[in-house]
């Protein structure tokens, strides 16, 4: 699997996999069975990681996705914002999983637009898109702050 640079910072797929993996075995989901692990690059390089956590009111279940951009927020050592060079969607389903909509909306607010997202399972299949791709014309800060 051949390194991509994106913003002039080689990423390192192979060791983003390993750690969402690692993550997907700390997911708590009892009432779906079904588990999912992220890793995310920040520009600056460092790693972060989440996973699913659900709930018994199913409405507060929080995506791996989520929990992983949380962790880079948090984990955030700059006054600027933390941006996000790639992403990782770990599971153990046949079919490749992309993001729900609500986790697509979190990702537009910190990944740029041609950021890529991929979504492995264990059988090593693969699948990329753009954050783009994901959530055309999304509403962004850039909506919020740019209003003509």
């Amino acid at each position: 699997m051949s390194d991509v640079i994106t913003n002039n910072m080689p990423i390192d797929w192979t060791m983003l996999i390993k750690q969402a993996q690692i993550s997907f075995q700390k997911a708590y989901a009892p009432y779906s069975q079904f588990s999912v692990g992220a890793a995310a690059l920040t520009t600056t390089g460092k790693v972060v990681v989440g996973c699913n956590v659900e709930n018994a009111s199913y409405g507060l279940t929080v995506c791996a996705e989520r929990n992983c951009i949380a962790q880079g927020v948090i984990g955030n050592e700059t006054d600027d914002t933390v941006e996000f060079s790639a992403l990782v969607i770990y599971t153990e389903q046949e079919k490749l999983t992309p993001p729900c909509g609500a986790c697509r909306q979190v990702i537009s607010e910190f990944f740029p637009k041609k950021t890529l997202i991929r979504a492995v399972n264990h059988l090593n299949q693969h699948k990329e898109w753009t954050v783009e791709k994901l959530l055309p014309d999304a509403f962004t800060p850039y909506d919020l702050i740019n209003k003509t």
